[in-house]
């Protein structure tokens, strides 16, 4: 058994692929034998649709499943916020890696006049969209998919005033572009920034091989996001934001959630020892539904099933 091979399943763009490979490289360095297997998920396929309107929890992830569940991969990576917060049965949460940059930011093509008029941003996040337009409210907000290169190439090739995109994702393949600011008003998606490694809840020997790549500051913090984010039932399609860091020996919590044309917000901000880590998320929700945050998601579902 020491000699089995550990099969990484992978979506198959640059930014996944740089992911798994990232993964391979850590697992090869602590000697257990990997290879990858790339898949193309539904969530990939599916570009002339907004995500919301596909009405699947985990688009991006629900193939990496299928094929775990079937016995193709052994484990399977992916971008943390993009995972539902509650994973298909027999499939666990094994290795959550540091952290990289939790920010958004706005590409733009030299010229920012356009934020003191009107403009036209382009992202497919509602979270985006929310808080974008919560801010500038004579702009325009169209949707963006694809992966990191494609959108990047749409937003070139258009007459888009920027689009909103993870810091993360394009440090990680080197395509940031010299005209960008960073958005440090807008709060990120639950667990931005994080890598999510899961492996199947009978499978020890992945599962233990992976623990040794978890780092335990960004489990906690990634943690406390995603339960503001389940216990406010929201999918990754409700516009949510949460980010928790560490300061001294203090947990700094911040959540938002927003109607979806921006107008309605709710937010929270909290500073807990930090020990008290562990239901952090779910009291800050609650403050969040007993604050109108109720009414708000019944209207988000509404205006989404339309």
């Amino acid at each position: 058994m020491v000699n089995k091979t550990i099969r990484i399943g992978t979506r198959d763009s640059e930014l996944a692929l740089w992911q798994a490979h990232t993964v391979q490289n850590k697992l090869n360095d602590l000697g257990y034998k990997t290879e990858i297997v790339a898949v193309k998920s539904q969530g990939d396929i599916i570009l002339d649709k907004p995500l919301y309107e596909l009405g699947i929890t985990g688009i991006f992830t629900k193939t990496l499943d299928v094929a775990m569940i079937n016995g193709d991969v052994d484990i399977a990576v992916h971008s943390m916020k993009d995972v539902p917060t509650a994973l298909p049965q027999g499939i666990v949460q094994a290795a959550v890696l540091e952290r990289a940059n939790t920010l958004d930011i706005l590409v733009h093509k030299g010229n920012l006049d356009f934020l003191n008029s009107t403009g036209t941003i382009a992202t497919g996040s509602l979270r985006r969209q929310a808080q974008w337009l919560n801010k500038y409210p004579n702009h325009t907000v169209v949707d963006l998919r694809g992966n990191v290169n494609s959108r990047m190439k749409k937003l070139q090739e258009s007459d888009w005033s920027g689009a909103v995109f993870a810091a993360a994702g394009l440090e990680r393949i080197n395509l940031k572009p010299g005209d960008y600011i960073d958005l440090d008003w807008m709060i990120p998606a639950p667990a931005q920034g994080a890598m999510l490694v899961v492996a199947m809840a009978n499978d020890e020997y992945s599962r233990q091989a992976l623990h040794e790549l978890n780092d335990i500051d960004t489990e906690i913090c990634t943690h406390i996001e995603r339960q503001f984010l389940k216990t406010l039932e929201g999918g990754c399609t409700a516009p949510i934001g949460a980010l928790a860091v560490f300061v001294a020996d203090d947990i700094v919590f911040k959540g938002v959630l927003f109607s979806i044309d921006g107008k309605e917000k709710i937010e929270i901000e909290k500073t807990v020892p930090m020990q008290e880590w562990k239901k952090l998320g779910y009291f800050c929700a609650q403050e969040i539904l007993e604050n109108g945050g109720v009414a708000l998601m019944k209207s988000i579902k509404e205006k989404l099933k339309k």
